[in-house]
């Protein structure tokens, strides 16, 4: 790491805030200017006697002289190192998109005769690439509901190499007790994938409970200003080394330099930010929970929250996702897309502005997740009919609770 005042102190024994900040940055030795430059080259030069292209043997590609941006960039690779910083990690990967991240790293991990085992509250696509794409690569894919670390130690089998989990889940914020299911898959031999999209490393740190890998959508609260798209796969050098020279380099999951640049100056307010949307996010989850017209809050701050003690140990906050049953889905999703003042009706989440959908059992079942009966049980069990899904922003929380009070009237 550098810092301009580093001789005061050693850069580890910051607080993550600050590393936030100043991890892996230093005043450019030319203009002596503080933001990051942004290398939009495509191409490095390099003289025949430099040894550039013995990139080949290397172990890693992140370790060779920059040539082609398709491999590496440094305003991409400067990203990276932030971004292993802030989740403790040796390696980062980062890629086009979130989606990118995930399958990159499946398609990277998993061989024909392999098995994933991934869970059945995940995003979207992930869980379609998973259910529907991989078995075409003759790729075996279990669906597990890993609320329960039980449900999957059931699942594994001989040829299991992966599990993929999401925690806070979406859209029903079902969490996973990472830690326990770590130790589990350890003994196997199977490694662990962790989406963190929601949590970030402000509230939640899979590496340090032992994951193997964790994901981000970068698009989402971590560049938090809803203008760019991006992913990455963090883990340890050796794990990450042969997916960046997979992902990296023939899936074509490039991330742009001036997405990358758009990321960081994102990530250098996360802390602060995500402080300000998990406040509100309790506050505006208890208020909820005492509506007449809300049927059920799902929020993992919440003692109503199946496993709010496992949100209490694994969670240094609770997020900014909240989900909720109202007593009449389809008249209260008309109000949002129509008359709400501050939460804009839309996809996404993770915004300085707060979003607003209603998110159907029925819509989710035909489209994305294709229920068993027992996971349509499950299900409607915390959904009812659907949820109206909430992505806090930055907004007072007092003013948004004051919108919420007008659309559910």
């Amino acid at each position: 790491m550098h810092y301009h005042d580093a001789d005061q102190t050693e850069p580890e024994t910051y607080a993550p805030q600050t590393q936030a900040l100043h991890a892996m940055l230093q005043a450019d030795p030319v203009h002596q200017a503080i933001a990051p430059s942004i290398v939009m080259s495509v191409n490095h030069s390099f003289s025949p006697e430099s040894g550039a292209f013995s990139a080949c043997g290397l172990d890693d590609i992140a370790d060779a002289p920059y040539l082609y941006a398709g491999w590496t960039n440094p305003t991409v690779r400067l990203l990276e190192q932030r971004l292993a910083v802030l989740e403790h990690a040796e390696e980062a990967l980062a890629t086009a998109t979130g989606m990118a991240a995930a399958s990159g790293l499946f398609l990277s991990v998993l061989k024909a005769g392999d098995h994933l085992i991934v869970s059945d509250m995940c995003y979207a696509a992930v869980y379609e690439f998973a259910t529907q794409v991989l078995p075409g690569f003759g790729i075996e894919v279990s669906v597990v509901n890993t609320e329960c670390t039980n449900n999957v130690q059931q699942a594994l089998k001989k040829n299991t190499k992966l599990v993929h989990i999401e925690t806070p889940s979406n859209p029903l914020l079902r969490l996973t007790d990472i830690g326990a299911l770590a130790q589990c898959l350890k003994s196997h031999g199977v490694r662990l994938s962790v989406d963190s999209t929601f949590s970030t490393p402000v509230v939640t740190r899979p590496l340090d409970l032992g994951a193997d890998f964790v994901i981000h959508s970068l698009t989402k609260f971590i560049n938090g200003h809803g203008d760019v798209l991006g992913g990455c796969i963090l883990g340890s050098k050796a794990l990450l080394s042969p997916i960046r020279a997979m992902a990296g380099v023939y899936l074509g999951a490039t991330l742009s330099a001036q997405s990358a640049w758009l990321i960081m100056r994102g990530m250098e307010t996360l802390y602060p930010r995500m402080k300000t949307l998990c406040d509100s996010a309790l506050q505006i989850a208890q208020w909820l929970e005492s509506h007449p017209r809300v049927a059920r809050v799902l929020y993992p701050g919440l003692a109503s929250h199946q496993q709010f003690s496992l949100a209490q140990r694994q969670m240094d906050h609770f997020g900014g996702i909240i989900a909720f049953q109202v007593d009449d889905i389809d008249l209260i999703e008309q109000r949002f897309a129509q008359e709400s003042a501050l939460f804009y009706y839309a996809y996404s989440i993770g915004h300085q502005r707060s979003l607003a959908v209603v998110m159907r059992t029925d819509d989710l079942d035909a489209s994305t997740y294709r229920f068993t009966p027992q996971q349509k049980a499950d299900f409607c069990r915390d959904a009812g009919q659907g949820v109206v899904r909430l992505s806090i922003g930055l907004e007072a929380a007092e003013d948004l609770i004051r919108d919420l009070q007008r659309l559910l009237r």
